[in-house]
């Protein structure tokens, strides 16, 4: 995670502590979260930050740059409705001490939700009837994400709705990623749409480092990367599929894969990996550092974005997708709404689930060096000019201004 540079002269006094509740990942691990606690500190904000213990990051109380992180533990990250149970009962009882501890240490005036899940309005309420300010961060729609994993409707899927209708009635202001998600608060949530604010994620292009190592391509010609979630609704079951069709079905023994990222299906990926006979030619590292990480989206020659089509993905933008693009790498994705929205030219589309015709993507652009090249340099422009997390950060501060307006 690249570290933020504190903007001194952008410093405000007398603005008050606000307090964001993260529940999927910690921080600074969570690029978009950490990025606009840096954002909110640097102009002006107390920032304390509460999340889980995970992936690296388990110290219970720590201070970084100026942000205060405190931590809880969690049961694991689930994996069905038994783990999603004591993954959430775990994590609010967390959030429920927590903030409790930061309300006494630093009265913050408002609470910064991001979801996923919906079930954090629980953890505001009591906040709430004490006049602290809610703003909901939708980072995805919940109960499309519920219905894509669990391929059904039912009782829980109505649960979930209700849940994200009442974090919508506790909200005083929202953050969306997109435009798609902006449009779902309005319609579904019931927001008045100048108390939305699209904050794209994007990557800080100051922070893009690294140089080239050709030594991730094993010797071959070709490097095929993905970095991102290693979940069982990411897709990475197609992009090995895909590998295996490239490998051993159309005999491009010249083309090396590496997959970074670590989640709930890492261990069936490297299983898998094994049982496809792909060892050679298929590496995944798991959680990398950022040294390795930006060295490697240096050296990559196409870009892979494996989201499958569903009613969940087709609203969400995909932090992978906008990397790509900062390091002027062409991509492929399976053709989702938001997806086209960030890439547009940037990307080659393909438009069904399906593992074959996503190798024979991949294929098509390693073999069409003019286009990757065009298709880098329109993807590099589109992060500079449309995208930027600039333009992030001045929506970020308007939707605080108008939460305390409301005080």
């Amino acid at each position: 995670m690249a570290p933020c540079v504190r903007r001194l002269a952008q410093i405000q006094v007398n603005k008050p502590a606000v307090l964001i509740i993260v529940e999927n990942l910690p921080v600074p691990l969570d690029r978009r979260v950490w990025q606009e606690a840096c954002a909110l500190r640097d102009n002006g904000y107390e920032v304390v930050v509460i999340c889980p213990k995970m992936r690296g990051f388990i110290a219970a109380e720590e201070n970084l740059e100026s942000i205060q992180i405190y931590r809880h533990w969690i049961s694991e990250e689930a994996g069905g409705f038994v783990g999603f149970f004591r993954e959430y009962a775990s994590a609010l009882w967390g959030e429920f001490r927590l903030a409790w501890k930061a309300w006494r240490l630093h009265r913050f005036k408002i609470i910064h939700l991001c979801n996923p899940p919906d079930l954090l309005f629980l953890v505001a309420l009591p906040f709430k009837l004490i006049g602290v300010k809610v703003i909901y961060d939708v980072h995805d729609v919940w109960p499309e994400m519920f219905e894509a994993k669990f391929s059904k409707r039912g009782l829980f899927y109505w649960i979930v709705r209700l849940a994200e209708r009442l974090s919508y009635a506790t909200a005083n202001v929202v953050l969306a990623t997109n435009q798609s998600v902006r449009q779902i608060a309005v319609q579904r949530g019931g927001k008045p749409p100048d108390k939305v604010f699209v904050v794209r994620t994007a990557p800080k292009i100051g922070t893009i480092q690294g140089n080239p190592d050709p030594s991730l391509k094993k010797g071959r010609q070709y490097l095929v990367g993905y970095v991102g979630v290693m979940g069982d609704a990411d897709g990475l079951d197609y992009l090995l599929d895909a590998a295996e069709h490239v490998v051993h079905r159309l005999e491009r023994k010249e083309i090396q894969f590496l997959l970074m990222g670590t989640g709930p299906e890492y261990e069936h990926l490297v299983q898998k990996r094994d049982r496809l006979n792909l060892g050679e030619y298929v590496d995944l590292p798991g959680r990398v550092s950022n040294e390795f990480l930006f060295s490697a989206l240096r050296t990559i020659d196409v870009g892979v974005s494996c989201d499958p089509i569903n009613s969940y993905n087709q609203h969400c933008t995909m932090n992978k997708v906008l990397e790509y693009m900062a390091f002027g790498k062409a991509q492929v994705m399976f053709d989702l709404k938001e997806g086209r929205e960030s890439a547009a030219e940037a990307a080659r589309y393909v438009p069904e689930n399906s593992a074959v015709r996503l190798a024979e993507a991949i294929v098509a652009l390693l073999d069409d060096s003019k286009s990757r090249a065009r298709m880098g340099q329109i993807g590099a422009e589109r992060t500079r000019s449309l995208l930027t997390w600039e333009r992030s950060v001045a929506e970020l501060v308007k939707a605080y201004e108008t939460a305390l307006a409301s005080m």
